[in-house]
């Protein structure tokens, strides 16, 4: 049987050269996926972890005793723990936000960790002194700051803003920014050096007035000696500490911080896997559509072999041994496919913002995908040959090729009216009322529904064609004719092909959708309702915007200024409330308010202006007067205004109000963000606007200056690029769907020989065979794409109704272009696919149509 299966491959290996390639795509993309989520995983772990080795013990606050403000711990305990026997030496450590600026001021770093600390050297008795190097940092260049005007920076941020030793550098930590020396230049453990981020040295007392309170550090670092434990040492030192303060392992830190690390990269790493997935779903169509062509070509062969004395049972075993030995070469090819396009990505990948390792070849990834690869085909080829099997043979050598046609009383059908009925009604109830749980119910009803629409492909091909069939008949009225009946002629076969195409373009429309709504939805809350040129907001953890920032702003040049100071803490009307300070005369030109009632010009007289959905809910209305109330302060406020408002946006308050009257409960609100209009007669939003403002605000790179631009990008920025992911990975789908259109029509066109001859005899051009296999796969193409383009409208409405619960103004929107963008896609895919065999058909000779069949 192996070698009757053998014979047979090497037989038809042009024929499953195109099954084959789908298997290796599908595997490649596997294990390309696993291995380098993997891969980075483990890079991104030892990088957390890196340098905990070195830490014996690490002491720090674990409460706040009696509920008061935090202070840290005495920096004179390092003193009494470096005497515990076994300690080698302690460091103190002060840590917070540090932002670096370039040498035009703007912000250095990828990430959003600006990381600010101390370098605490050790001196001979194992406490922190002036005589010794720190154990966290390895020089490059220069030495660690020993003046309170020095810094040191990470070797990365020094690089990327052009510093040397001896260079001015702009430091902003959340106070007034200021300018240090750079005494040197440095390399620090992965847990200190966060991935794209900066690191900036003080001197501790610096550090101490930036980041605690004078005498108090935040963490103290213990090394032992040779042949002491951590866990012993941390026994021992605990006894030594104050209430409220704790001491672990590092071995246990670096534990925390490596799970952390890899849980990012392990959800990277599921959703690679899950659309390799999607890719040998797609993949197991082309396959069993080949499959099914090739056993139907052999149908009097295989009848001969069992009339010869082969049993049912082994021929089956000859066809799957034919997938077993395809799958399995296929899945050993896309193994080492997939290998190599990891180890290129890893390498091209690994940057700073991005670490790197060896790649890790797990003997579970490796095993898995083969048996993935192998697994599908046979999975994918075992119903043609029972469908095969279950003719007889005498039946097999007399009867015809004629396909069996779809039909609406076949249990196929049935079937699939079933599960797409059903699927569809579990969709909608989990759209519509399964509470928490309605992403899985609408995935397990979109799993029903997409496998009961493939069922039935087959039965709306016909009625898909005959819509096309007046269009197709102006346009090429011989090509057009022949290929819809040729299209028509097997329903089965393209069904079957079209399904790649159904599957990959109901993923990629579904995500258009969300992408399109989720962006609509953002940009309602962010930049609808922001009119000003430039919006401030703080750059590091650490910055807090203050009234004197405001004021600092609207020292620019013709600027237009208000900040927004959130008040909390009141009772108006009897319902909790939060108060926003504007400045009255500004804040119309800074932000949109679209008044539903009253007039924004209140806020001058000492009035309110209310959210839409605010005065609702608690039944106000314009002109109505409320008894106010803040701690100990009460009073009563009007409603001068209702402006319609979204309650998840960023900028539009629910309670506006001007400064004056907020100042009468809050002497000093928190500044929010800063909004900032240009002069657009004279000055304008404009590079030179741009250095204005941000000289006015003393050159400080913890306050970031963001045009529309980038307060766009800061919200929505991510959505865009995580979709332009997602469609990339779907274009793998979407490629292996190509390859089942050319594998259909290059075998349609061997069945066809003999009717193409016929039609070349009787007077059809080559160029016109060649448009007619075009057009078959352009209405493959076109028939796959649409139905796939209505099921992911559908699935993108269902999930989205999921978040209009907690996402407040969401709304479906329907991005047509894209849509549109997709089908074409599709369409052009399915042309390219069409080259080859259309190009094959062409070639057909005049002879073959009075040859012998």
């Amino acid at each position: 049987m192996f070698r009757t299966a053998l014979r047979n491959v090497l037989a038809h290996k042009a024929r499953l050269l195109m099954t084959a390639l789908a298997v290796v795509l599908g595997v490649a993309f596997a294990t390309g996926s696993l291995v380098f989520s993997q891969t980075r995983s483990d890079a991104a772990a030892e990088q957390a972890s890196a340098g905990y080795d070195r830490i014996a013990v690490n002491v720090g606050v674990d409460a706040v005793p009696d509920g008061g403000a935090p202070t840290g711990l005495d920096e004179r305990l390092a003193s009494r723990l470096a005497r515990v026997p076994g300690v080698a030496h302690a460091a103190n450590r002060v840590d917070g936000s540090a932002a670096v600026a370039d040498r035009t001021g703007r912000l250095l770093g990828d990430g959003d960790s600006h990381r600010g600390s101390n370098y605490a050297p050790a001196d001979r008795h194992g406490t922190e002194g002036t005589d010794g190097t720190d154990p966290a940092y390895r020089f490059t260049a220069g030495h660690g700051p020993t003046h309170d005007d020095e810094i040191a920076l990470d070797a990365s941020t020094a690089a990327r803003g052009g510093y040397r030793v001896g260079d001015r550098v702009r430091v902003g930590t959340g106070q007034a920014a200021a300018t240090y020396r750079l005494s040197g230049v440095f390399r620090s453990d992965g847990h200190r050096l966060t991935d794209g981020g900066t690191l900036t040295l003080f001197t501790t007392r610096t550090a101490q007035r930036l980041f605690a309170t004078p005498g108090h550090v935040q963490s103290i670092e213990l090394t032992a000696e040779s042949g002491i434990s951590a866990p012993e040492l941390a026994e021992r030192v605990e006894k030594l500490l104050p209430k409220g303060a704790g001491a672990v392992t590092g071995a246990t830190l670096g534990r925390i911080q490596a799970n952390l690390a890899s849980g990012d990269q392990d959800t990277m790493g599921q959703i690679l896997l899950g659309f390799s997935l999607v890719a040998m779903f797609v993949a197991a169509f082309l396959i069993s559509n080949t499959f099914t062509m090739l056993i139907g070509r052999r149908t009097r062969e295989l009848a001969l072999l069992r009339l010869l004395g082969a049993s049912g049972r082994q021929v089956r075993r000859i066809l799957l041994a034919e997938s077993v030995l395809v799958g399995s070469v296929a899945s050993a090819l896309g193994l080492l496919i997939g290998t190599g396009v990891a180890a290129a990505l890893n390498r091209l990948l690994g940057t700073a913002s991005s670490p790197t390792g060896p790649l890790v070849l797990s003997p579970a990834t490796l095993l898995g995908t083969m048996l993935l690869g192998t697994a599908t085909t046979v999975v994918a080829a075992w119903l043609p040959a029972r469908r095969a099997m279950s003719i007889a043979p005498v039946t097999a050598l007399t009867g015809s090729d004629t396909p069996t046609p779809a039909t609406a009383r076949s249990p196929r059908t049935a079937v699939g009216t079933a599960l797409t009925g059903i699927g569809v009604l579990v969709v909608v109830y989990g759209a519509v009322g399964a509470g928490p749980d309605a992403r899985t119910v609408i995935g397990l009803g979109t799993l029903l529904a997409v496998v009961g629409v493939l069922g039935l492909i087959p039965l709306l091909a016909r009625p898909f064609v005959a819509v096309l069939r007046p269009l197709l008949l102006r346009i090429s009225p011989v090509q057009g004719v022949l290929a819809t009946r040729n299209t028509t002629r097997d329903p089965r076969r393209t069904g079957a092909t079209a399904a790649a195409l159904t599957v990959a373009l109901a993923l990629a429309s579904g995500l258009s959708v969300l992408g399109a709504s989720a962006s609509h939805y953002l940009e309602r809350a962010t930049t609808h309702d922001f009119t000003a040129d430039y919006l401030v907001k703080p750059a590091v953890d650490s910055a807090r915007l203050t009234a004197a920032n405001t004021k600092a702003a609207a020292g620019t040049p013709g600027a237009t200024v208000s900040g927004l100071n959130q008040s909390t803490g009141y009772v108006l009307g009897g319902s909790p409330a939060v108060l926003t300070g504007v400045d009255p005369t500004a804040v119309g030109r800074l932000m949109r308010y679209e008044l539903v009632g009253g007039s924004l010009d209140a806020l001058t007289r000492g009035r309110i202006a209310v959210a839409d959905y605010k005065a609702k809910e608690a039944g106000w209305h314009v002109g109505q007067s409320l008894p106010v109330r803040r701690g100990g302060k009460s009073g009563r406020v009007t409603v001068g205004a209702i402006y319609r408002a979204d309650p998840q946006s960023n900028l539009l308050p629910s309670i506006t109000a001007a400064d004056s009257l907020v100042a009468r409960y809050d002497e000093s609100p928190h500044t929010h963000v800063i909004l900032v209009a240009t002069d657009r007669t004279s000055v304008g939003a404009s590079p030179a606007a741009y250095s204005a403002l941000t000289h006015a605000l003393g050159d400080d790179p913890a306050l970031a200056v963001l045009d529309r631009s980038a307060v766009e990008d800061e919200y929505s920025g991510d959505i865009g690029d995580q979709l332009d992911i997602f469609y990339a990975l779907l274009t793998m789908a979407a490629l292996i769907a190509g390859l089942g259109v050319t594998n259909t029509l290059a075998l349609s066109v061997l069945e066809r020989q003999k009717e193409i001859g016929t039609l070349r005899a009787v007077g059809l051009a080559r160029a016109q065979v060649t448009r007619m296999i075009r057009w078959e796969a352009l209405i493959v193409g076109a028939f796959g794409a649409t139905l796939g383009t209505l099921l992911g409208i559908f699935l993108g409405w269902a999930l989205g109704r999921t978040l209009q619960d907690t996402v407040s103004g969401y709304t479906l929107v329907l991005p047509w272009g894209r849509l549109a963008a997709g089908i074409a896609l599709a369409m052009t895919i399915a042309l390219l696919a069409s080259l080859w065999p259309a190009r094959k058909a062409s070639r057909v000779a005049i002879t073959t149509a009075t040859s012998a069949a």
